[in-house]
């Protein structure tokens, strides 16, 4: 064991989990409506407490297991046979089962933008339950697991480089955000305004000093790999966020806060499959890019499109995701092949998948509430709660 290594995994879990409690619930819950902040706060602190139990049990050892290539089996089930003393490398098994498992709770936390305002809670509590066990921790285990995918399997000697997500995190929450926008169709009232621009400022703010424990900490030692992971995660950041202000400068002659600390999002999650990768020149050309490139799926989506991907969890995530292991292979750090053959076939497997296991949870849990509960807002019809009350 290396105390130093295992001093920084520890920090760099609380960071990531930092990341969804409480920065991406004060993100999503000032874009909405001040009827439904409440109701995202439950679903991110819900998710936060079922994931975890689910990664304990069942989880990591999907993920993380050698039962074979495809999936970890159940060797892990519960950490049993895991003490203190078992080691991951340079770290006690446990320390890196906790940090494994803050990625496990955010990446389902993100897909809670693309629904917003109208989901049922039951719908979303089994969902992505089951989505993290069915589809985030084999598409792991294939790439971070020692699975098809890693260096000597299915692309040969050289396998798919993600840092930190890019496609295990990003790609997946996207894509399942665009297939459930696309299923459960358009709020009632899309043209609403955040409710708390401040709120959504001081959520990036989190998001993205938490974002240094989950690219810093992907390197599992903190030795120089890590410091140059922190670096260009912040480099890129500021880029996009710049970036996605001039280019909303250009085209609607004024800059936005809410735009801004978007564009920030953007640059954090193009720069997270590449951050283990790429030097501070290339990290700002991933930002730079992924700001302008981020913005356009958003209007490609929303209006070209019409589809209510609420709070643009594909084209901010998906999108920055897949730009980021495509630069990757750009940048001579991977092999195309590796690169878009990950792409490919964890994009179809995740869409079916995720299709499949929306079409079996709705059977028993409605997908959307009803026209009177979307009105009235989830916080009062679904929890009995309000956000504010100015009488009190």
């Amino acid at each position: 064991m290396n105390a130093a290594d295992t001093a920084w995994i520890m920090v760099a879990t609380a960071l990531v989990l930092l990341m969804t409690l409480p920065g991406l619930a004060l993100f999503y819950g000032g874009l909405v409506r001040a009827r439904n902040v409440l109701s995202i706060f439950m679903q991110c602190f819900s998710i936060a407490a079922l994931m975890s139990v689910l990664w304990l049990l069942f989880g990591y050892s999907i993920a993380f297991g050698d039962a074979n290539g495809y999936w970890g089996g159940l060797g892990k089930f519960a950490l049993l046979g895991i003490t203190p003393d078992t080691l991951s490398g340079s770290i006690p098994e446990i320390v890196f089962f906790g940090f494994q498992m803050t990625f496990a709770i955010i990446t389902p936390a993100l897909i809670v933008g693309a629904f917003v305002e109208r989901i049922n809670y039951g719908f979303v509590m089994v969902f992505t339950g089951l989505w993290m066990l069915l589809i985030y921790a084999p598409v792991a285990h294939w790439i971070w697991g020692g699975g098809i995918m890693a260096d000597g399997g299915i692309w040969g000697a050289v396998g798919t480089k993600d840092f930190a997500g890019g496609i295990v995190v990003h790609e997946t929450a996207g894509l399942a955000a665009l297939v459930l926008a696309l299923m459960i169709g358009p709020r009632a009232k899309r043209t609403t305004p955040p409710h708390n621009p401040g709120m959504v400022a001081m959520g990036a703010g989190l998001l993205w000093v938490g974002w240094f424990g989950f690219n810093g900490g992907s390197e599992l030692a903190a030795d120089g790999v890590a410091g140059m992971a922190i670096t260009v995660t912040h480099i890129s950041a500021a880029a996009a966020s710049l970036s996605w202000a001039l280019w909303e400068r250009i085209k609607f002659g004024r800059a936005s806060m809410v735009g801004l600390v978007t564009g920030t999002i953007a640059g954090l999650a193009s720069i997270t499959p590449a951050s283990g990768f790429v030097g501070p020149i290339e990290a700002l050309v991933i930002g730079f890019a992924a700001g302008i490139i981020c913005q356009e799926f958003v209007v490609l989506i929303r209006e070209k499109l019409h589809v209510d991907d609420s709070l643009d969890v594909f084209a901010v995530h998906g999108v920055g995701g897949i730009f980021g292991t495509i630069m990757i292979a750009v940048f001579g750090h991977g092999s195309f092949v590796a690169q878009l053959g990950a792409l490919a076939v964890v994009g179809v497997f995740t869409v079916a998948g995720s299709w499949v296991l929306a079409m079996l949870v709705r059977l028993v849990f409605p997908l959307r509430v009803s026209d009177e509960h979307e009105t009235n807002g989830l916080d009062l019809s679904t929890h009995g709660e309000r956000a504010y009350d100015m009488n009190s």
